[in-house]
């Protein structure tokens, strides 16, 4: 049993910062009195079935509270920087592990979890994860671990006597063919979502070690590299074929679901557990009429599968509830908390005692397509001063016309060098 085992105790209440959510959720102790800590993260992370779950049961069980701090996506970032900054940062601050992250001075910022009692536990690729370069666990990966690719309507291909694609050359067929027959073929959530760039980066970089290198010690540019490009090209010219529908710009988180569940889109980039956490019940199409195959972003000809990213929870060592925050994190580690949150959840296991989570039936079977085809998450966790916000800031320009192919490259080569610079990190 280490120091912080032995001395753990009740703290005292936390005022909640003036611009938090309000939500009942958490503690680990039934003394008088309780305690309130603050968590911040993205709103649309904190409203996960599996959060509020484990939100939930936290304070059933204690009589504590949380006050969350939830952004909307595309302003998280800055806005978390900001609490930092200004000496506002929260107990628990929920994060990946990606470029974006160094951004908040971790070493000085946050507690290293490797001593703790629930490390054990965690799978070998959850902890992989979650640990920096250094051996430093930095978080408690208390989220989906998902599989990313294209999640297509099969109920309407089947109407059209269309297939799903296996090659670059026969998904842009399809697409084609979707939008003569009078749908859009991506729901491309454009107004406000930023993931969808990185799963054609992957390939780039998850199949060329040496590339990645070069990128990170600044001696090459994406603009030196012409798969950047001919991704780039792909997507302006979907988005001018109709492929993403006429909307597109306006297309935000919560337009998906409606978007492919009344089958006006058939397809979309995104993971298998959104379904369980985001897709709405009662329309046209469930979850059964979905299928999935690679992701073509014409720069991996055979097509891509992302692996999971995790969420983690991380503890801030310089607030005043140090030693409730590392209980938190413990009873959300405990077995019988995490099964209970993520019951019927789908997902690959984050703990070795996960038992009610299940396997999406999109992903068993694909599952010889996903074994061959999946990349680690590469882009967004291991691109020097990769920003998902950046880059699609500078798609937002390109299918404005307010610059081309060519000027869309140079701003995400420009975003991530100065993001690279305001991190401090080494050749920058």
């Amino acid at each position: 049993m280490n120091k912080r085992q032995i001395g753990r105790r009740v703290c005292a209440v936390i005022l909640a910062a003036a611009a938090a959510l309000s939500v009942t959720a958490c503690a680990t102790r039934e003394s008088a009195g309780g305690v309130t800590l603050t968590v911040m993260g993205k709103a649309t992370d904190l409203q996960k079935k599996y959060m509020k779950s484990i939100f939930e049961q936290y304070e059933s069980k204690t009589g504590n509270k949380l006050n969350i701090i939830a952004y909307e996506d595309m302003d998280f970032e800055k806005a978390a920087y900001e609490q930092f900054d200004s000496s506002k940062a929260p107990d628990i601050f929920m994060h990946f592990n990606n470029s974006d992250l160094n951004r908040f001075d971790v070493s000085d910022n946050f507690y290293y979890l490797n001593g703790e009692e629930w490390v054990s536990d965690l799978t070998d690729g959850a902890a992989a994860y979650c640990t920096d370069g250094d051996g430093n666990l930095l978080g408690l990966p208390f989220w989906e671990n998902s599989v990313s690719g294209c999640y297509y309507n099969k109920t309407v291909l089947d109407s059209l006597g269309l297939k799903p694609a296996s090659t670059q050359a026969e998904f842009d067929v399809l697409c084609q063919a979707l939008a003569d027959a009078g749908y859009t073929p991506i729901c491309w959530p454009a107004g406000g979502c930023s993931w969808m760039m990185q799963f054609g980066l992957d390939p780039i970089f998850a199949d060329d070690p040496e590339l990645l290198e070069k990128i990170n010690r600044n001696e090459i540019s994406y603009s030196d590299i012409p798969e950047v490009t001919d991704m780039t090209r792909w997507i302006a010219e979907a988005a001018d074929k109709g492929w993403f529908g006429q909307r597109y710009l306006e297309t935000g988180w919560a337009d998906i679901s409606p978007a492919i569940g009344s089958g006006d889109a058939v397809m979309t980039f995104i993971w298998d557990t959104w379904f369980d956490t985001d897709f709405e019940e009662g329309n046209k199409y469930s979850a059964d009429d979905f299928a999935l195959m690679p992701v073509f972003l014409n720069t991996a000809p055979a097509g891509t599968y992302e692996g999971g990213n995790l969420n983690m929870m991380m503890v801030n060592k310089n607030g005043k509830h140090v030693e409730e925050a590392l209980d938190f994190l413990s009873f959300c580690a405990s077995e019988e908390n995490y099964n209970k949150a993520f019951d019927g959840i789908s997902t690959v296991n984050c703990f070795k005692g996960q038992t009610t989570n299940i396997q999406s039936k999109m992903v068993t079977d694909a599952a010889a397509s996903v074994a061959e085809k999946e990349r680690v998450s590469t882009a967004s966790s291991r691109i020097v001063g990769y920003s998902a916000e950046d880059v699609a800031m500078a798609f937002d320009d390109m299918f404005r016309k307010k610059t081309d192919v060519a000027g869309c490259v140079r701003l995400m080569d420009n975003y991530r060098v100065s993001e690279a610079e305001i991190q401090g990190a080494e050749w920058f």
